[in-house]
């Protein structure tokens, strides 16, 4: 059983290292790996745009970079930096960050989208992915 509140939780953490001063948008994220480890990542911009990389691709890819390939779960929050929490909709994750999850996490890995800490909306990855032709995970 996931524990859908200590995993947002531990998005909102990871936000507070969000690198954000040109859309003043911070996202965080925490990966749930089979192991039961918990990656976080955060966006970190850059002023010309594409090589900013999003909060989702910063976890997977800290847990790819330490040897983890069987994930779980992830939790998203994200709001304008001068909100308070629980003041914003929900974060889905981008078309990028939805190619990264295919590539490495099956189609009932579970997306948590944070509000707050005790509000969450929760999908599977083949809940939020367009309908595609070829075969995923």
């Amino acid at each position: 059983m996931i524990d859908y509140k200590l995993l947002v939780k531990e998005a909102y953490e990871a936000q507070k290292q969000s690198y954000c001063p040109y859309s003043h948008w911070a996202v965080g994220a925490a990966l749930l790996t089979e192991s039961g480890k918990i990656y976080r990542g955060c966006n970190i911009e850059n002023n010309t745009f594409t090589p900013t990389i999003c909060a989702e691709r910063t976890a997977i890819f800290k847990a790819v970079s330490e040897g983890e390939r069987r994930f779980v779960a992830i939790a998203i929050v994200g709001n304008d930096v001068n909100a308070e929490i629980g003041t914003a909709d929900v974060c889905p994750p981008c078309g990028v960050c939805r190619q990264v999850m295919a590539e490495f996490c099956p189609m009932d890995f579970e997306i948590v989208l944070g509000r707050s800490y005790d509000d969450w909306e929760v999908y599977t990855l083949g809940e939020l992915l367009p309908k595609v032709s070829f075969p995923l995970k």
